[in-house]
């Protein structure tokens, strides 16, 4: 069974989230699963090939922006929002909220 390595919330920084964010796919995997989460990788996909998304998951996993949990042969996903407003106070929802505004899409 795959198990993904998350960093712990001490140790994520900044430049690292934003990188992360600054690509449109990846903010709205992350918008997505502001709205419902888990969700397994699937409903995510937006119609890209796997490679590229599993290469973008890994992305936001290191940023530690989402947790994947291996659930028999599903991978779901969730934001790790507790972690982050505890490490980065309101920069969840400061982006969420700058990301609908300008209507990126979800």
């Amino acid at each position: 069974m795959k198990q993904y390595d998350h960093p712990l919330a001490q140790d994520m920084q900044l430049s690292c989230l934003l990188y992360a964010l600054s690509d449109p796919f990846r903010l709205a995997v992350v918008r997505k699963l502001a709205a419902c989460q888990p969700q397994p990788c699937a409903p995510l996909q937006d119609g890209r090939p796997k490679s590229s998304v599993s290469h973008h998951f890994a992305v936001l996993r290191k940023a530690g922006l989402i947790r994947t949990e291996v659930v028999g042969v599903t991978h779901m996903n969730s934001l790790r929002e507790q972690e982050l407003e505890s490490r980065f106070p309101g920069l969840l929802a400061a982006i969420l909220a700058a990301a609908s505004v300008e209507d990126v899409p979800a």
